[in-house]
């Protein structure tokens, strides 16, 4: 059985481009009789609006999108712990102390997600006073799984190069889990088969599937879907005045029939659809 997610975070409204998201990935389900399901992601500390849950609930039923809800990751921490701590036993982290500023500083390439981590902590010795990121040590990870491929539904089989993207952060300074950690181990635990989202997480699959690896985690397939853009060429975002799906339920619009127009390509004036 195929089984989908879509997994916002509440610290903003979703927009056009969640509810593209949302409708690709409720779609691919639906049409192969599996299941769709809504995550909320609301580890993100003080940013982490509670209310928003209910919002992106009544958004997606506006949409027409329907889905089944599992449990949101405030309530998986000691699963998060207790994988970071294997890896930690494992010789594969390590922490940091150094800042964006820092990083970005010391930086010899840019990389998918900006300027690459240069390891500069890697053999430091740490103060435990001091509070520190835990940075996967990506080239004892890869040593110990050998070379890893997974597969993308819409570009096919990827020979994993999570080298990349540098030592990445597993365990934030200010939360429980990094983006990296807390996906790979939710979509797990949710048996979730076939990863849907944006194109702009392509390079972070990479990282993922090396995770998967060494923490034994089943491997699901991967659909990458292209990016609603904004007439600038911008992604969509609260930010650069993109309308909220809540400011479109308020104001009357049909969500139904906004719905049905995304999945025939017909999106609002000043929105398109990427072409890679």
């Amino acid at each position: 059985m195929i089984v989908t997610r879509f997994a916002p975070s509440p610290n903003g409204s979703l927009h056009l481009g969640h509810a593209y998201s949302a409708i690709v990935g409720h779609d691919l389900a639906a049409a192969a009789g599996g299941r769709f399901l809504l995550r909320i992601e609301d580890i993100d500390g003080p940013r982490s609006l509670a209310p928003l849950a209910a919002e992106f609930r009544a958004d997606l039923a506006w949409l027409g999108v329907r889905f089944e809800e599992v449990t949101p990751q405030s309530s998986r921490l000691a699963r998060y712990a207790a994988a970071a701590g294997h890896l930690r036993g494992e010789g594969l982290l390590y922490p940091c102390t150094c800042t964006r500023a820092e990083i970005a500083a010391a930086a010899q390439r840019w990389g998918p997600e900006g300027p690459v981590y240069p390891g500069t902590c890697r053999t430091r010795s740490h103060n435990p006073a001091r509070p520190a990121a835990w940075r996967l040590d990506v080239s004892a990870a890869l040593a110990r799984t050998g070379p890893l491929i997974w597969e993308d539904a819409l570009r096919g089989a990827q020979a994993a190069d999570p080298a990349a993207l540098g030592d990445v952060v597993l365990v934030r300074k200010d939360a429980p889990a990094s983006y990296h950690l807390a996906a790979t181990l939710d979509d797990a635990a949710d048996e979730v088969t076939l990863v849907t989202r944006g194109r702009d997480l392509f390079a972070a699959t990479h990282v993922h599937r090396l995770l998967q690896a060494l923490l034994g985690l089943p491997v699901p397939r991967w659909h990458h879907h292209a990016l609603l853009m904004a007439a600038d060429s911008g992604k969509l975002a609260k930010r650069r005045g993109s309308p909220s799906l809540a400011e479109r339920r308020a104001r009357g619009e049909d969500g139904p029939a906004l719905a049905d127009a995304i999945r025939k390509g017909s999106f609002p004036a000043g929105i398109t659809l990427a072409s890679s």
